[in-house]
């Protein structure tokens, strides 16, 4: 039992490290970023949405459009073909990203509750260095199970 864990482990991790791509899954959260970012505050200047749904559309414009890249490229060799198969998932990458915005959320609190102060030019800086921690975390879990939930790539060995 302790042996098989130890080659399931060892399976998975040889499965997870793809240099290219994790390259190609960084690049394409760049991409998702920035376009949340565009989206959400050209909605929230324009004062046609509050911030906190222009944040909403904004995520979900990216997600789609990350997993529309990520299909394409990142994730081209896995996968099954055809419309339905691609609808499940999108639906899949929704709610991993979904979790992603969970764990980010979560990271953030956490982290904003220890008695950690950076100060510079008179202004604790601590809660802003929090949000890139909390986004390492969610690429982290959101690229493991994108991996393995999404595409499935450990089916293809």
């Amino acid at each position: 039992m302790k042996r098989r864990l130890i080659d399931l482990i060892i399976d998975l991790r040889d499965i997870l490290v793809a240099p290219v791509r994790m390259g190609q899954f960084l690049g394409v959260g760049a991409i998702g970023a920035a376009v949340d970012l565009s989206v959400s505050s050209a909605l929230t200047l324009g004062a046609i949405l509050p911030a906190e749904w222009a944040k909403l559309v904004g995520a979900e414009i990216a997600i789609v459009l990350m997993f529309l890249i990520n299909d394409h490229w990142t994730f081209a060799d896995h996968g099954a073909a055809g419309l339905v198969p691609k609808f499940r998932r999108l639906v899949k990458s929704n709610v991993v990203r979904s979790a992603g915005l969970l764990v980010q959320f979560v990271v953030v609190y956490v982290l904003t509750r220890l008695d950690v102060t950076v100060v510079v030019a008179d202004t604790d800086v601590w809660p802003l260095i929090t949000l890139p921690v909390a986004i390492g975390c969610a690429v982290a879990v959101n690229y493991v199970a994108e991996s393995l939930l999404t595409w499935r790539v450990h089916d293809s060995r």
